[in-house]
């Protein structure tokens, strides 16, 4: 039961974490197309490396934003790859 919950809560925060990156591309596109102030890059990788890889990736594949940007290009997919390393080793570990 207590493993369940656990796997409910990473769960729960994953999605939330994945959107967060997702519509934080988003606002940022709008806002470059606004020329208005701008979500500084440095949170855009936070979001990511806390977990929003995922979702800040297909964020900028949807919104065409930051691909032609080598650290987002490259970055974004290693953290994702690394991230899924990490959760594959706890869960597996855990066994």
């Amino acid at each position: 039961m207590k493993a369940t919950m656990l796997l409910y809560c990473v769960l729960f925060y994953a999605v939330l974490i994945n959107f967060w990156g997702f519509f934080l591309i988003i606002i940022d596109k709008r806002k470059s197309q606004l020329s208005k102030w701008r979500i500084p890059e440095a949170t855009l990788f936070l979001v990511a490396a806390l977990g929003g890889s995922a979702g800040t990736y297909l964020g900028m594949q949807f919104m065409r934003h930051k691909t032609q940007h080598r650290i987002f290009r490259f970055g974004i997919p290693l953290l994702f790859f690394l991230q899924i390393a990490l959760l594959s080793y706890l869960f597996l570990s855990a066994r």
